[in-house]
């Protein structure tokens, strides 16, 4: 829905361009994090243990060969026969629970670090979201943007988890592999085992890179599916008016549809993958034992050393064959990550200078100064919008649909800045000055509140998170909610609902009046904050508002002139500029277009506003 002149919806962000690997960068910070010398002692100590760990089953193998060739020979007397086997057998017990244990201590230490930074990047990434500008959110879908923060965070798990500590430990254990083999038994043996892993490794890379093509548009169908299940459920209440299940069901069909096929095509070069996978081991593993097979027949290596060469091969190439799932996997958690990682990279299109002071409210006085505003350049909303609030009064701003009056709301929050002209508080100007100071400084009731899917009370309390349960009832009360609160079980503890929808339309501004007297800010402004009420309900909210309105600036943005008729100062807009300003009697005797405004709307029969019925929230 469009209002105050509306934003366009075919202005998306520039991509951010990023170069290959970008996101595993971007990720070292968390994982040397600083300040943190506990953080750092586990990386140095995870990695101490990973060292630890395949140094152990390096020896695995030697011990099994040397039990083997024991047990073989039979030589000296009964009890060395025995004895040596034995000894033998439990060192390689030893070693192998050496090496597993070891393993496990690594994971155990390095948990901590990896579900820490897992936290932090996805944390950073939170923030930044919300430091974006309103026309990044306006133009994303909500739910494309939670599912890639989810599956960046999930790709950090697997990256830190299996990635960190199965790659690079494999790559360690196939140099040792092949220096043993190499001074133990024949350089053939090291050539065959190195030729053999990397014809793997390059066939896995080479045909894993295919595959990415075919996993980011599988990503790609997945998250439209996903933003398009979100937005329908989110908006439940229009599908229902207009009768149009049906529709969207198709159209989430149509993107199920799109993600089947992408899903094919993925699996279908899986199954591919995994055959050359597997052809290329088996080759390999053929020819060391061949090599071993002649070794025997030529009497330079003993059954002993056939079992040594073959419990190296099956020790590397387990891990091996994990390798390319894993790499698959690591394209993927890459691709993911990069995802969310360059959300962060997004640069605020609204931004506070280096050295922006705090806000410094000392009347509360606005002024407007020959402002000018586009949410395209191309089509101006403000064309050079001129007016001043004096501090403690009460300005109303009105005109036609499409005039710019939301968006001079918009633009005292600095959810954008103007192309020319200044915004200023008490002389201060606004992009000057610390966006937090400034919010911090205003309350906003919009014409269309949208509450948490929480309690009455947290979403009251959200002006002033350290309120009482007493001072949340005096401003429900004061927003006319008392007799609502009352009549509900479980009083402030009472759930909303997603967007507040088990409350009316009615319901939902007064909450959202109560949460921005609660704030108690020196600068109220509303944005048709009385639309949905009665004429009743209203009157009694008026008298609430005037007498919380003394000592502050309230700009009210209204449609319906008779709630305004008491303002100090009436600035009507037409096309963008301030046409007239004045007072209620002054504009209409001056007989221009507020006069026409007002003598329109009062031959007007009044309308019962939509949604003010008193619903109690179940």
């Amino acid at each position: 829905m469009r209002r105050g002149g509306g934003l366009p919806a075919d202005l998306p962000p520039a991509p951010v361009e990023r170069p290959q690997f970008a996101a595993a960068r971007d990720l070292l910070p968390y994982l040397w994090p600083r300040g943190r010398r506990d953080m750092k002692m586990r990386v140095v100590f995870a990695l101490l243990a990973l060292v630890g760990a395949k140094a152990a089953m390096l020896t695995v193998p030697l011990f099994y060969k040397q039990a083997v060739d024991a047990l073989g020979t039979g030589a000296g007397t009964a009890a060395t026969a025995v004895t040596v086997p034995v000894m033998l057998i439990l060192a390689y017990g030893v070693a192998r629970l050496a090496g597993q244990a070891l393993g496990d201590v690594r994971d155990a230490v390095f948990a901590r670090v990896a579900q820490n930074a897992t936290r932090a990047a996805g944390l950073d990434v939170f923030r930044h979201l919300h430091r974006l500008s309103l026309r990044f959110h306006l133009e994303r879908r909500t739910g494309a943007l939670a599912r890639a923060i989810e599956r960046g965070v999930q790709g950090i798990q697997f990256l830190l988890s299996t990635v960190l500590f199965s790659i690079v430990p494999t790559l360690i254990e196939l140099c040792l592999v092949a220096v043993v083999l190499w001074r133990l038994y024949d350089w053939r043996f090291a050539a065959v085992t190195l030729a053999t892993v990397g014809i793997y490794v390059a066939f896995t890379i080479r045909v894993s890179e295919l595959r990415v093509v075919h996993r980011r548009v599988m990503n790609e169908r997945d998250q439209e599916a996903g933003g398009r299940a979100m937005d329908s459920l989110l908006n439940y209440e229009t599908v229902k008016y207009f009768g149009a299940e049906t529709r969207e069901a198709e159209r989430y069909d149509r993107a199920l549809a799109a993600y089947e096929t992408a899903a094919v095509r993925a699996q279908l070069s899986l199954s591919g993958l995994n055959v050359g996978q597997g052809l290329i081991i088996a080759s390999g593993l053929v020819a060391i034992m061949l090599l071993a097979a002649s070794g025997i027949a030529d009497g330079s290596m003993t059954i002993g050393d056939f079992v040594a060469v073959n419990a190296y091969l099956i020790q590397l190439y387990v891990p091996l064959n994990v390798l390319g799932f894993v790499y698959r996997q690591l394209r993927q958690s890459l691709t993911d990550m990069e995802t969310m990682f360059s959300l962060a990279a997004v640069a605020p299109e609204v931004a506070d200078r280096p050295d922006a002071p705090p806000l410094r409210v000392t009347g509360g006085e606005i002024r407007f100064e020959d402002v000018v505003f586009g949410y395209d350049p191309r089509r101006p909303i403000l064309k050079g919008l001129s007016f001043t609030a004096r501090a403690g009064s009460t300005v109303a701003i009105v005109g036609p649909s499409g005039a710019g009056k939301s968006t001079v709301s918009r633009l005292m929050f600095r959810f954008f800045d103007p192309g020319s002209g200044r915004i200023l508080i008490d002389g201060q100007e606004i992009g000057a000055v610390a966006q937090e100071s400034l919010r911090a400084a205003i309350g906003m009731v919009p014409q269309d509140p949208v509450l948490f899917n929480d309690t009455l009370g947290y979403n009251v309390a959200y002006g002033r998170p350290d309120a009482t349960p007493d001072e949340i009832r005096a401003v429900l009360d004061r927003a006319a909610l008392g007799p609502l609160l009352a009549s509900l079980p479980d009083g402030l503890e009472t759930r909303v609902g997603e967007r507040g929808l088990k409350l009316s339309g009615g319901e939902k501004q007064r909450v959202a009046i109560a949460r921005a007297l609660l704030k108690d800010p020196p600068i109220l402004i509303f944005d048709e904050a009385t639309s949905a009420l009665d004429t009743r309900t209203e009157a009694a909210i008026r008298d609430g508002l005037a007498l919380a309105g003394r000592g502050r600036t309230m700009l009210v943005i209204a449609h319906r002139l008779s709630t305004i008729v008491d303002a100090d100062l009436i600035v009507v807009m037409e096309d963008g500029r301030a046409v007239e300003q004045g007072r209620h009697d002054e504009l209409v005797a001056a007989g221009g277009l507020y006069a026409r405004l007002w003598a329109q709307q009062s031959a007007e029969p009044e309308a019962a506003p939509a949604g003010t019925s008193e619903e109690a929230a179940s």
